[in-house]
Order: C-alpha cells, then sequence, then structure tokens
C-alpha cells in the first residue's frame, strides 16, 4: 500500500495525466462519487441539502498555484461572490480557501491581502473562512498569513496536518490566539525527515494532538476539528472530548462528501457537530488522487462504482 500511496501521490502532480484523465468519461463517473458537480450552483444545492438533515457544510473551489495576479484576483472575487450565495441563502455553510490559490507562489503580501479581504466578507455575511494546509514547504508562510489575519479576524480557522513532525510545536506557537483548527491526517507526498512514513504514527500523532486541543477546548482556548474518516479514532476522539467535559459544541468533525454518508448522520444523531466538505471546479485531478492516496484501498471502491 506505501507503494500505490506514493505512486499516486506523484501521478497527482502530472499534468499529461490530469488531461489524459479528464478525458475519460469513467473517470468523471468515479469523481462523481465524491463531488457533487462540477459547478458553484451545484454545490450549494448540495449543502442546501445537508443543512435541511441538520449537517453543516463546508465549500471550496478546487485549485491551486495559480501563477499569475489577475487569476489570483479572480479567484478572490469567485469567493467573494460564494460568500454573498451562502448568505442570501442562509446557509450553516464555511469556505475554505488555498493559498496557493489565492497567489502566494505569486506575491505574499497580495495574498494576504486577498484572504484578509475574504476573512472581512466572511465575518459581514455571518460565516467562517478556513484556510487550508498545503505542501510543507508551504507551511511557514501560511502559518504566517493566519497569524497576520487573526490579528483583525476572528472568524478564520486553519487547517493542520498531523502527519509533519512539525505540527505539535506549530500548534503551541498558536494557542495564544485561541485558535479554530481543523486536523487532518496529510495527504501529501513528503519525505521521511519531514513528516511520518508509516499510517501508525500517523495515527498515533494524530490522537495526541487531539489531546491537546480538547484540553484546551476544556477552556474554551480552542475550537478543534477533527477532519476524519477513521471511525475508532473518531470514538477514541469522543470519549476523551466527554472525560474532559468539553462543552457541547466545543469540537466538530469534517468528512468528505460522498464517503461515509451512513455514518455522518449517524454521528449526528449521537449528538455530534458535523460538517461535510464540499468541493467543486474543473481542477479536479490532483484532488482526486490525493484523496485516493490517503486510503489506497479506495481505489476498490471506484473500480466498484464504475460498474454500479
Amino acid at each position: 500500500m506505501a507503494i500505490v500511496r506514493s505512486m499516486l501521490l506523484r501521478a497527482s502532480r502530472s499534468a499529461w495525466l490530469a488531461d489524459q484523465f479528464r478525458r475519460r468519461s469513467f473517470a468523471r463517473r468515479a469523481v462523481r462519487k465524491f463531488m457533487p458537480g462540477e459547478d458553484v450552483g451545484a454545490a450549494l444545492t448540495a449543502s442546501s441539502d445537508f443543512a435541511r438533515e441538520n449537517i453543516g457544510t463546508v465549500i471550496t473551489a478546487l485549485g491551486e498555484r495559480v501563477t499569475n495576479r489577475d487569476e489570483a484576483d479572480q479567484v478572490r472575487d469567485h469567493y467573494m461572490e460564494l460568500l454573498d450565495q451562502i448568505n442570501a441563502r442562509a446557509l450553516p455553510t464555511h469556505a475554505s480557501v488555498k493559498l496557493t490559490h489565492l497567489g502566494l507562489d505569486v506575491d505574499r503580501d497580495n495574498c494576504l491581502a486577498r484572504v484578509r479581504a475574504l476573512a472581512t466578507r466572511a465575518e459581514q455575511t455571518g460565516t467562517f473562512l478556513w484556510i487550508d494546509i498545503e505542501e510543507s514547504w508551504y507551511v511557514d508562510s501560511t502559518l504566517d498569513v493566519f497569524r497576520r489575519v487573526r490579528e483583525t479576524h476572528q472568524k478564520v480557522g486553519l487547517c493542520l496536518q498531523a502527519y509533519l513532525y512539525r505540527t505539535p510545536a506549530d500548534i503551541e506557537t498558536l494557542m495564544p490566539l485561541k485558535p479554530a483548527i481543523r486536523l487532518v491526517k496529510g495527504a501529501y507526498r513528503e519525505a521521511a525527515n519531514v513528516a511520518f512514513p508509516k499510517k501508525r504514527d500517523t495515527d498515533d500523532a494524530y490522537f495526541k494532538i487531539s489531546e491537546r486541543l480538547l484540553e484546551a477546548a476544556a477552556r474554551s482556548a480552542a475550537f478543534p476539528v477533527f477532519g476524519t474518516h477513521d471511525l475508532a479514532l473518531i470514538e477514541r476522539i469522543r470519549a476523551r472530548a466527554s472525560s474532559l467535559a468539553v462543552a457541547d459544541g466545543g469540537y466538530e468533525v469534517h468528512m468528505l462528501y460522498g464517503i461515509r454518508p451512513s455514518e455522518q448522520r449517524a454521528l449526528r444523531d449521537r449528538g455530534v457537530r458535523v460538517r461535510v466538505l464540499i468541493s467543486y471546479g474543473t481542477h479536479w485531478f490532483p484532488w482526486y488522487v490525493r484523496r485516493l492516496a490517503e486510503r489506497p484501498a479506495n481505489l476498490w471502491f471506484v473500480a466498484r462504482s464504475l460498474v454500479s
């Protein structure tokens, strides 16, 4: 499985494979299992459907590593309109952005200005803005942008990855901010001296970090979000939250659209605040392949879905 994961992560960066894959009807059928559609309307409709079931959502427009200022401005404007539509429909929906989609590789200061503009609009419209995390070499600049935005905006959170060795120390530096942290396991191809190569070690790190976040949540000093489909891990986290007397609604579980939908509803019915992450857009190949790499066994699920 480690070899398959490595191959998938390498493939996720191939422009040629992305072009070939998007041309295939079987690929589009497979992807539809994990996103409601390529346009924003499909994502908003899905969010509305979840809202009727008392499940919140987080929406993200797929894309990363833009190479010019105009494109980054267009992405900002798109998210501005998305936040307005979320507000107009009164949806319990957050937005999530990647900094390289907003021009981090082009100009950090302009990227910061775009994020600040989106954070302002999120507050004006009564919702919340998440900053997603990318490869390890972007972590320092991402932390810097997050800290600077949090100086003036409260409704902004940050995603961090448990498989990076540095993450526990990074979280400690953020604790004075009383941060909202969405913890995921990690879905990029990283060197063994940067991230845990073994799933077991990542799982152990995830739970240890979760404990630290829950301890802070019990004092209202952090808002943890656990982005995982690992049901055994979720149950351990729920038990620890209960033992620490974390207040109702003091943490959330985020799961991807199309993955374990019955379990999402079961958690909701047990009193857990659940949100579903909904992605849309045409730039789905790298995102989709990284989702497969998180759990290579999903390849068999995809294969079955093509003939079902």
